[in-house]
């Protein structure tokens, strides 16, 4: 299977906000884990150009998983995934809106 490719969109109008969870996505970076071992291929985060496309949303975010299986992992039991979301969801005005694909 193809890796796949995911898009996250935050809608955070405080900037302070949006620094402190951009650090939170570095930290994830490091220490996300599956089976003992560094499981997401890539990830990035950064805001987002002041552009009327993007409908408000104010934080982007892309990690890369080798499969399906790693993704829905990183969704319902990755430990570092659940820290971050605990950051995350005060500070959201909105729901997110994700995006993946498998990349060929």
């Amino acid at each position: 299977m193809a890796p796949i490719e995911r898009i996250t969109l935050f809608k955070i109008s405080s900037e302070e906000d949006r620094n402190r969870l951009l650090e939170q996505y570095k930290v994830l970076a490091k220490t996300a884990t599956k089976d003992g071992k560094p499981y997401i291929l890539d990830a990035a985060a950064g805001h987002s150009f002041p552009d009327p496309r993007n409908k408000g949303f104010t934080l982007s975010v892309k990690t890369k998983f080798a499969s399906l299986e790693d993704m829905q992992y990183y969704d319902t039991e990755c430990e570092a995934h659940k820290a971050l979301k605990t950051v995350a969801k005060p500070m959201a005005e909105e729901v997110l809106s994700t995006y993946f694909e498998s990349v060929v």
